[in-house]
C-alpha cells in the first residue's frame, strides 16, 4: 500500500467526530493493506514505531523537526519556527512548506508503507556521536520526496503527535471486520491482545494465519501481559455472596504494580510496569534481587513495589514510592527509597501458562518459589468465610498504612486485561458520601478568569471510560484545588496534547476551551454522585429528560496525574454506577 493511501486515510479519520464512522475507515485500510504491511500501519496508526514495553522512542525534538523541514524544502529555519509558532502545529507547518517548495520532487516511484515505516524506525534506533545530523537528514530526505499530505502525518508522527484518536479496542474491532466482515471474531482477538500487548503482531497473525492463528496464541516470556483489574464494593457481606461464601483476602498495597519476567539461566530479567512500560533499567535492585531470590528458572509473576522506611518499620506513601520511577539518579534513590515487593500473583512458570489455572493453585505454586524475608515476598493474605474475618482485616491494613483489601475467587483464572468480580477491591466507604477516590480521564482544559489567566489554566473537563462502547463519558468540571505549581504543569501538559475538535472517542455535551487527547488520569476526590442532565456518564432516559452521573466538589488528590495508569484503566461508567447505588451504605465495620 502506498503511503499517500495511508495518509489519505489518516485524513478521514481526522475529519470523523464518530467512533463508528471511524471503525469503518480503519476496516476500509485494513482490507486493503497487504500481510506483511498490517503490523506497520498499526504501530503508525496508534502512533508508536513498537509496542510499548519495547520501549523505542523516536527520539524527534521539535527543533530537530524543524530543520528537518528547513532543510528538505529550502526555507529558512526562522520561517519554520514562525510558522510553527502561529499554526501550533509542525505538522501542519511541514504541509505548507512541501506544498509551497520550488524544490523538485526527488525522482523516484511514490513511498510505500513499509519503506516510510522502515525510515521511521532506523530514525528512532539511531543514537550516539552524530546521530542529531543523521536524523535530521533521514527525516529531511524523506520529506523531500514526500506529498505535503504525507509530510503533515510523517512530521507528527516523529514527533509523537500523530493523535488519530484509535484505541485498542477500536482497532480491534476494525481488524475484526476487515478479516471477517463483522465484529463477532473481537474478543477472541482481544484475548491474544491482552496475553501479547503487541496489536502489530495480533493483526500480522489475523492476516497471515487466519481465526486459527489468534486462536493458537501462547504467553511469551518478555512479552507483557495485560493486568487483571478488580471491581469494587463496600461491604464485606457484598463480597462474600458473590464470592459463594469463602474467599482469599490480600492486602492492597499503594506502590507500582510491576510484572517481572526472568530467565534465569540467561540471568535476564525484564519489569514492566501496569501500563506495560518497560522499566527494567530504572530498577536494577529488583533486577539483581529477581535473580537471587525468586525460585524458578522461567517466571512470570506479578507484584506491587513499594517504598519501605526500615527505621520506622513504615511503608511509604504512593508520591514517595513513585520517585523511584526515574532515568536519572538511579542509584541514589534506590538508597534512599528501598523497595519491596509484595508478589501477588503467577501467570507463567517454566514456559507453562498459568492464566487458567484456578488462582488457589496458582498461589500456591508461588509460595514454593518466593519464599524469604528479601526483596521479593508474599502479599499478606487470609482465607475469609466470615464477614467480620474480612472487616477485621480490612481495619489492621489500614492502621498497617496500606490502601485496603483485595478479594479473590479461589476458583477463577487470572482474567488478563479485563475488570471482573473475581477480584474485587474495598476501601472505606463512609455513609452519606464518596470517599473513595475516582481516577479519571481529561479530555478537555479551560483558560480561566482572573488571576489564572496568568498561568493559562483555570480548570479541566473530566471523564470516565466506558468499557463497553470505547467512549471517554464525561462526568465533571473541576475548577478548584490547583495549586500555582498544579497550573503551571498543567498548562504545559495539556497545552502540548490540546486538539482542533472534540476527539471521536468523547461523549460531551459540555464544551472546554480547549479539547485535549484522552492521554492523562487524574485521581479524585469528590462528596458524592450526583444524577445530571450536563454530563454523559452513564446517560439514560427518567421520564421525559436525558440524565447522566457527575461529581459534588469534586477536587484534584495531590498532584493529580496518575503516570501510573493509561485512560483504559481509569474509572469506569460501570464503576459509577455501583458506586452511586453504594455510596449510602455503611461505613465497614460501623453500625447501621
Amino acid at each position: 500500500m502506498l503511503f499517500e493511501e495511508v495518509a489519505n486515510y489518516y485524513s478521514k479519520l481526522e475529519g470523523t467526530s464518530s467512533r463508528l464512522g471511524m471503525i469503518d475507515i480503519l476496516t476500509e485500510m485494513f482490507s486493503k493493506a497487504k500481510k506483511n504491511e498490517i503490523k506497520d500501519i498499526i504501530y503508525m496508526t496508534v502512533g508508536s514505531p513498537a509496542p510499548p514495553f519495547q520501549g523505542v522512542d523516536l527520539g524527534i525534538a521539535e527543533k530537530l523537526a524543524e530543520e528537518a523541514i528547513a532543510t528538505a524544502t529550502g526555507a529558512e529555519k526562522q520561517k519554520v519556527e514562525a510558522s510553527f509558532k502561529k499554526t501550533g502545529d509542525l505538522g501542519l507547518s511541514a504541509e505548507q512548506f512541501i506544498s509551497a517548495s520550488k524544490l523538485r520532487r526527488m525522482s523516484r516511484e511514490k513511498f510505500e508503507i513499509n519503506e516510510v515505516f522502515e525510515t521511521m524506525l532506523k530514525i528512532a534506533k539511531t543514537n550516539g556521536a552524530g546521530s542529531k545530523d543523521a536524523k535530521i537528514k533521514m527525516l529531511a530526505n524523506l520529506l523531500a520526496a514526500s506529498t505535503p499530505l504525507e509530510a503533515r502525518y510523517i512530521v507528527r508522527f516523529a514527533l509523537g503527535q500523530l493523535r488519530l484518536g484509535a484505541g485498542d479496542a477500536t482497532i480491534l474491532e476494525a481488524l475484526s471486520k476487515a478479516a471477517t466482515g463483522n465484529r463477532e471474531f473481537k474478543p477472541k482477538l482481544e484475548e491474544a491482545f491482552n496475553i501479547c500487548s503487541d496489536l502489530g503482531l495480533v493483526g500480522e497473525t489475523l492476516m497471515k494465519e487466519g481465526k486459527r492463528g489468534i486462536e493458537d496464541f501462547k504467553v511469551t516470556l518478555f512479552n507483557p501481559i495485560r493486568p487483571a483489574l478488580a471491581e469494587r464494593l463496600p461491604t464485606a457481606e457484598e463480597i462474600l455472596e458473590r464470592m459463594h461464601g469463602k474467599c482469599a483476602v490480600e492486602s492492597k498495597y499503594d506502590g507500582l504494580r510491576v510484572q517481572v519476567h526472568m530467565d534465569k539461566k540467561n540471568r535476564r530479567v525484564e519489569i514492566f510496569s501496569r501500563r506495560l512500560e518497560r522499566m527494567t533499567e530504572m530498577f536494577p535492585d529488583i533486577t539483581s534481587a529477581a535473580l537471587k531470590e525468586v525460585n524458578a528458572e522461567k517466571v512470570i509473576l506479578e507484584g506491587e513495589a513499594i517504598a519501605y522506611d526500615e527505621t520506622t518499620d513504615q511503608f511509604h506513601a504512593f508520591q514517595e514510592t513513585m520517585q523511584r520511577k526515574r532515568k536519572h539518579g538511579i542509584e541514589e534513590k534506590s538508597l534512599e527509597l528501598p523497595l519491596r515487593v509484595f508478589s501477588f500473583d503467577l501467570l507463567s512458570l517454566d514456559g507453562e501458562s498459568y492464566l487458567n489455572k484456578k488462582y488457589s493453585d496458582r498461589r500456591a505454586r508461588l509460595e514454593k518459589i518466593v519464599k524469604g524475608n528479601g526483596m521479593f515476598r508474599l502479599s499478606g493474605r487470609i482465607i475469609a468465610t466470615k464477614p467480620r474475618e474480612i472487616e477485621k482485616y480490612f481495619e489492621e491494613m489500614i492502621s498497617d498504612g496500606l490502601e485496603g483489601i483485595v478479594a479473590k475467587d479461589l476458583d477463577a483464572p487470572y482474567i488478563a486485561g479485563a475488570r471482573k468480580f473475581s477480584w474485587i477491591k474495598m476501601k472505606r466507604s463512609y455513609k452519606g458520601e464518596l470517599s473513595d477516590t475516582v481516577d479519571l480521564v481529561v479530555v478537555g482544559y479551560y483558560v480561566g478568569k482572573g488571576i489564572r489567566t496568568e498561568f493559562g489554566f483555570g480548570g479541566m473537563l473530566a471523564a470516565v471510560y466506558n468499557d463497553k462502547t470505547d467512549m471517554f463519558e464525561t462526568i465533571t468540571r473541576i475548577g478548584t484545588g490547583f495549586s500555582e505549581e498544579n497550573m503551571r504543569t498543567f498548562k504545559k501538559l495539556f497545552g502540548d496534547i490540546k486538539v482542533a475538535k472534540k476527539p471521536a472517542r468523547v461523549s460531551s455535551l459540555v464544551e472546554p476551551d480547549y479539547w485535549v487527547e484522552p492521554k492523562y488520569v487524574v485521581t479524585v476526590r469528590a462528596d458524592e454522585i450526583t444524577k445530571s442532565p450536563m454530563h454523559t456518564a452513564g446517560r439514560h432516559k427518567e421520564g421525559e429528560e436525558e440524565i447522566g452521573y457527575a461529581l459534588r466538589f469534586p477536587r484534584i488528590v495531590s498532584n493529580g496525574i496518575r503516570e501510573d495508569k493509561s485512560p483504559e484503566e481509569a474509572t469506569t461508567t460501570k464503576e459509577i454506577l455501583e458506586m452511586f447505588k453504594q455510596q449510602r451504605k455503611t461505613k465497614v465495620g460501623e453500625e447501621a
